[in-house]
């Protein structure tokens, strides 16, 4: 990713704003992630200081977070030293990927007080530290081990840069003296300018060759490359994205960026910030939500290939059954025949009443009498007959099972937050499927329905998970609600709260296209959407979670993309 040096140096003058603000509150959402509520007349914002490898960075941020029941004791610490405190400035040394807030506080005895918060984005060595007046560690995110580590990270010692690349700093380096370094080694000239340059990016660099030429560049034409990128970098910038065309992020900068021509979309961005929110919001999100889903992901697809497994028994079961017809026509040819049959005999060839008078031929036991052989066939004909009816409700309950795992993983693929995902386990815990803890009754929380206005003003509910679908339907909707689902597919249950009043066909194709968007057809076109009154919809007793039937139905044809 191309939060390089140069972009921090674009972002840091960007926080410039937030310089006299006071912090109010401090949270840490995670191991990695800090957040600063800070705020001055007329400015309220969240910093947030990300330390991921792989995503290290700090800016401004409208996401909101999950906090943890119980902060974290880096946050405490930092709760102690920085409540209340004073932005004094934001600094970055040179081009480095290091960041330092400067604050003024005071301390438990009332005396004024200076801290410096250093953010290293670093690659796979970030760290967040806090320095005291006097130069010396308070504490830091990531301790080192004093054994191993070449530089020491504890409270206590003093702080120290890490140790920097010797590279140079294009800010204040003519980029003709860049250009005449490059140009002087042999071999990739976008990798000699990265081994070069303090600051720039791969991306960067690419592109810094790209527009001088490529293979055919030129000292002066590599001249003017970086005197263009310079002034991006001086200037005002051009915050954008670029997005693949499948529409998932693939890089940012803030400058244009040509070297892929049109391979991806361009987005632009007002500010740094909300380019870094918008790339990193989806790809963290999906992240979170991947690591909590995990456990009932994996439970899933292993009660999913149990029943699978099951019901391929089963019906092979159930197959060997369909013959079963012949054992009573046996039996009964068999007590209509007794006179013919001797002890000992092994077949008899009889005419088959039952088909025309055809000949049949009917394998015996010869250990047992006529009558014993009859009551075999009578016997094994009543045998197939129980294990029919018996195998048949089996197999439904399989079938049901496994629509029952489809919709839960459909639940899954569009929870948005962690409580979702919690939610989604306690359902699995309260049907029978799971292991329940303590802690799993003390932390289940429900998440709200997803709600909308229709055009005409009516309250619009959309259930995220099958323990909602069922509170949607069958307790809080009343009778003359309509109620939505999509056809034949796992998804959401959808309710129009009209109370019986006439809605608008606007009104019943946004009912629809939501019905349709929440469900695993949310990627079709076309998607049959079933719509009726709530009083319509019955939950048979004992059927699963989010399970319902449904009649008086009319349906509608949405493109829910």
């Amino acid at each position: 990713m191309a939060f390089d040096g140069c972009f921090l140096y674009k972002t840091v003058s960007e926080l410039q704003a937030a310089v006299d603000s006071h912090v109010d509150k401090i949270y840490q959402p995670s191991k990695n992630e800090l957040v600063f509520l800070l705020r001055k007349k007329g400015f309220a914002e969240r910093l947030l200081i990300h330390l991921g490898p792989g995503a290290a960075r700090l800016h401004f941020t409208q996401n909101r977070f999950e906090n943890p029941a119980a902060p974290p004791m880096f946050c405490m610490l930092l709760r102690k030293y920085l409540s209340a405190a004073k932005l004094l400035s934001i600094t970055q040394p040179g081009t480095e990927r290091i960041a330092e807030l400067h604050f003024a506080a005071l301390n438990e005895m009332g005396d004024a007080v200076t801290y410096r918060l250093v953010c290293e984005l670093l690659g796979n060595k970030t760290n967040l530290l806090l320095v005291g007046g006097d130069g010396k560690i308070l504490d830091a995110l990531r301790r080192s081990d004093p054994e191993s580590a070449d530089r020491l990270i504890l409270p206590g010692a003093p702080y120290e840069y890490p140790a920097g690349q010797q590279k140079k700093n294009p800010l204040v380096t003519p980029p003709a003296v860049l250009a005449a370094a490059v140009c002087a080694k042999s071999g990739d000239p976008a990798k000699a300018l990265l081994d070069l340059t303090d600051g720039f990016s791969p991306l960067i660099c690419r592109e810094a060759v790209y527009r001088a030429g490529g293979e055919r560049l030129t000292e002066a034409s590599l001249t003017a490359a970086l005197t263009d990128i310079v002034r991006h970098l001086t200037g005002s910038g051009d915050p954008a994205m670029l997005i693949k065309p499948d529409g998932t992020p693939a890089d940012f900068s803030y400058m244009p960026i040509h070297q892929y021509g049109q391979s991806f979309e361009v987005k632009r961005f007002a500010s740094y910030s909300a380019l870094l929110d918008g790339f990193y919001s989806a790809k963290e999100n999906a992240e979170r939500l991947r690591t909590a889903a995990s456990d009932i992901l994996r439970l899933v697809s292993t009660l999913r290939a149990r029943t699978e497994k099951k019901l391929a028994l089963r019906l092979q079961e159930l197959k060997q059954c369909e013959n079963r017809e012949h054992f009573r026509i046996y039996g009964e040819l068999i007590k209509a025949n007794l006179y013919q049959i001797q002890n000992g005999d092994t077949s008899i060839t009889v005419p088959n009443f039952y088909d025309d008078l055809k000949p049949i031929t009917i394998p015996l036991d010869p250990a047992l009498s006529p009558q014993k052989n009859a009551a075999r066939y009578f016997k094994e004909y009543k045998k197939t007959y129980t294990a029919e009816q018996t195998l048949t409700a089996l197999t439904q309950k399989d079938r049901e099972e496994l629509l029952y795992f489809e919709a839960v993983s459909d639940s899954i693929a569009r929870a948005e937050t962690t409580t979702d995902i919690a939610e989604i386990r306690e359902e699995l815990t309260e049907a029978g499927y799971g292991k329940r803890t303590p802690e799993r009754r003390k932390n289940a929380a429900a998440s709200a329905f997803r709600e909308y206005t229709s055009v005409e003003g009516y309250r619009i509910a959309v259930g995220k998970n099958n323990r909602q679908n069922d509170r949607l339907t069958t307790v809080l909707a009343a009778k003359n609600d309509l109620w939505f689902h999509v056809k034949s597919f796992p998804g959401s249950h959808v309710v129009v709260f009209c109370h019986g009043e006439a809605v608008s066909e606007e009104t019943l194709l946004f009912a629809a296209k939501l019905a349709a968007a929440n469900s695993k057809a949310a990627n079709s076109s076309n998607v049959p959407v079933d719509y009726t009154p709530v009083k319509y919809v019955k939950k048979p007793a004992g059927a699963k979670p989010g399970m319902v039937i449904y009649t008086t139905n009319k349906t509608l044809y949405v493109d829910p993309r």
